[in-house]
């Protein structure tokens, strides 16, 4: 199948309300019902045909009752206020898998979604350190999460880990980390110290770009 000429390079910030590690990412059950969390990303750089996409930014909350692949899930996106129509216009379409193979991300997920309310324009606040481990996103009376280095239970250090999945349709690697975050409205949740996933990802038509995919990253 053709598809429209496009491609984002972006920041990301990922939670759920799971344990660190997230089981999903192993094919393994949520740690706690419903599944939900928050996530913000920045486009550094991106295009969907002739429309530019750089320093654009989206926000989303989610719910599924059960593990992600059982469907049922609840999306509610957020879209910067800066975009115009004709870019908001492109972003759902990307993100909503109309325009990328069915067995990559952005069309997996869209798959699972039975519910999406209304879609929100607001100004989304993004911070990222990849190295550091620390980031931050906040729509203004939506929705706001702190992220900050997992700690060492013991010698209370930060404790560095990451995950590198050879095949992974959401990021090929990304850099685990601590997530307290809340939502309000149909979507309201609040979880301190949950999973946090910091990536540098690029997507395409045929999914994850992965030689632009890996994290800037050091020890």
């Amino acid at each position: 199948m053709a598809y429209v000429d496009w491609k984002i390079r972006t920041k990301q910030i990922g939670t759920c309300s799971c344990d660190y590690g997230c089981p999903c990412e192993f094919n393994a059950r949520p740690t706690r019902l419903p599944c939900e969390g928050v996530m913000a990303m920045e486009i550094t750089e991106g295009y969907f045909d002739k429309i530019r996409l750089d320093g654009l930014r989206i926000a989303g909350v989610y719910r599924w009752p059960g593990p992600v692949h059982e469907g049922k899930g609840i999306w509610w996106s957020i879209i910067d206020k800066v975009a115009t129509d004709e870019q908001a216009e492109a972003l759902f379409t990307i993100f909503g898998g109309k325009e990328q193979e069915p067995t990559t991300g952005f069309s997996i997920y869209a798959s699972t979604i039975e519910t999406e309310p209304e879609p929100l324009r607001a100004t989304i606040g993004f911070e990222w350190d990849l190295q550091g481990r620390r980031g931050r996103f906040v729509v203004e009376d939506v929705l706001a999460a702190e992220i900050e280095p997992i700690l060492n239970p013991v010698t209370g250090k930060p404790h560095l880990s990451a995950i590198r999945l050879h095949e992974g349709f959401e990021f090929r690697e990304a850099e685990m980390a601590s997530a307290t975050f809340w939502s309000k409205g149909a979507l309201e949740q609040n979880h301190a110290k949950r999973y946090a996933a910091i990536s540098y990802v690029t997507y395409g038509p045929f999914g994850i770009v992965p030689e632009e995919s890996h994290p800037r990253r050091s020890a």
